[in-house]
């Protein structure tokens, strides 16, 4: 028995090593998209200043929400070793990634004995989505993983996979653990939501349908209390920002996520596989904590639409998880059945896991040069940004860039500052007035006088922007050239 349960787990535990080769490179690689700049600039700021390190983007003595225990970490390892905060936001995304991997195996062993669950969980957790692609932190595609390794996100979540199992473990034992097992898994609870608040939604998400699945009696529920209680005091004394006061910044954030709800079909339709198997396991038992956990999902997702908090859209991974998990466990729980029933399990998950791949294929360009790669795989293959490495000869740490938005969440990484920030900024007062700065300052009709007085007022050393000098004004001088037509102009004072 043990013989025939072994050979059909080899596949999946082969694919899934794949694929953690494959990240293993593309960390090597650390392909520049999306908020790498911003959470290399957190990680420069932290080296620097642990104490009071500042707006991680520009020259401003404010909290901020990056300021993470994960990025207070990864700022005492550069402090101490005096590694490139690009090297160590490798080393961070090596223990991201085993987390991830780790927390998936717990979890899963926490729903099935059968030995190629958890491969084949990981594997669906990876490819088991859609055909168009699209990257977002916390999302588990292996596009968006492999561009997002290296960010917060993806450690929450491999922490959060880890709460999960420790959860369902707790409130499944037959005796209440002691008091130190729940504020332990307060502690976690906490840091989870510390180091990505999107991520953490999704672990409260998942750590309530696993309390509800099992059913738990009072005694449970009063530690369960104490556990979030200490959670709680955790989150109010965390001295870097006020967590309690990114309730009110949703309404800042609902235009970026407005996307989120845009071609649902195309981004999801494989997970459908998943939600028949929930389906299955919904009738088998009302309280599976996969099921729990989905619908929970599926009400803030809903939500979110439905009012117009389109922020809840950050939740689909509730939605999207139990679902591949799903999909995984029951083709392990039917390949023990008559050989009909079981080939339809294999053979429409296995097909539905090979069309994901395929349309996340182009990954394989992030480790592999895109000139040997087949043509219709090159055709998947999204360029990474080149980065602004370029102006370091001259601009140094603390210096101060006029520059515009697609810049501006770059330049950071490498220590200076720049005049608005490329991101929202809730806890920011003066967001707007220096993103109106920056607009006055680029315009082609604004006078030099207006433009001395914007450098003055921020300590304007630098300008980057295009070649054609239409924008800058006549009080700078070029200092060097960097790539697609971008120039450095020093301040002419």
């Amino acid at each position: 028995m043990r013989a025939a349960l072994r050979r059909p787990s080899v596949v999946p535990q082969v694919g899934a090593l794949l694929v953690v080769v494959l990240l293993l490179l593309v960390i090597v690689r650390l392909p520049w998209a999306g908020d790498l700049g911003m959470h290399a600039a957190t990680v420069q700021r932290l080296r620097h200043d642990l104490v009071d390190p500042g707006n991680p983007l520009v020259d401003a003595d404010t909290p901020s929400p990056y300021y993470s225990p994960w990025m207070l970490v990864l700022g005492c390892v550069a402090r101490v070793t005096g590694f490139s905060v690009f090297v160590v936001l490798r080393i961070g995304a090596v223990v991201a990634l085993g987390l991830f991997v780790s927390g998936v195996w717990r979890y899963v062993r926490t729903l099935s004995v059968h030995p190629a669950a958890p491969a084949l969980s990981l594997l669906c957790l990876v490819f088991l989505w859609g055909t168009s692609l699209f990257t977002w932190s916390g999302f588990l595609g292996l596009n968006s993983l492999a561009l997002t390794v290296s960010y917060p996100s993806v450690f929450a979540l491999g922490l959060a996979f880890h709460l999960w199992a420790w959860l369902a473990r707790a409130v499944r034992s037959g005796a209440a653990p002691g008091w130190g097992v729940w504020a332990g898994l307060g502690v976690l609870w906490a840091v989870i939501l510390l180091c990505h608040q999107f991520s953490g939604v999704v672990a409260c998400l998942g750590a309530l349908a696993t309390v509800v699945a099992a059913r738990v009696g009072g005694e449970v529920w009063a530690r369960l209390g104490a556990g979030a209680l200490v959670g709680v005091a955790v989150l109010w004394v965390w001295p870097y920002y006020d967590f309690f006061a990114l309730v009110g910044a949703g309404a800042d954030l609902e235009a970026v996520h407005r996307g989120l709800y845009r071609d649902l079909v195309g981004r999801y339709w494989l997970v459908l596989v998943g939600v028949v198997a929930l389906g299955v396991r919904w009738w088998r038992d009302r309280w599976d904590p996969l099921v729990l956990f989905f619908v929970l999902g599926v009400v803030v997702v809903g939500a979110g639409g439905v009012s117009g908090h389109y922020s809840w859209g950050r939740a689909v991974p509730a939605v999207v998880i139990p679902a591949q998990i799903a999909a995984a466990l029951g083709v392990v729980e039917v390949w023990g059945r008559r050989p009909w029933w079981r080939g339809v399990g294999v053979g429409v998950l296995g097909g539905a896991l090979v069309v994901g791949a395929w349309a996340q294929v182009g990954t394989v360009g992030y480790v592999v040069p895109r000139g040997v790669l087949p043509g219709v795989v090159a055709a998947k293959y999204r360029v990474p940004w080149v980065g602004y490495h370029w102006v370091t000869p001259w601009v140094e740490y603390g210096d101060v860039v006029m520059a515009r938005t697609f810049p501006a969440r770059q330049i950071p990484a490498y220590g200076a500052y720049t005049v608005a920030p490329g991101y929202p900024d809730f806890f920011l007062p003066d967001e707007e007035r220096r993103g109106e700065a920056v607009r006055r300052y680029f315009a082609a009709g604004t006078s030099e006088r207006v433009r001395r007085g914007i450098v003055r007022a921020y300590g304007v050393r630098w300008v980057v922007d295009r070649g054609d000098g239409g924008g800058v004004g006549s009080g700078v001088r070029v200092v060097a050239r960097g790539p697609g037509g971008q120039v450095l102009y020093e301040v002419v004072r």
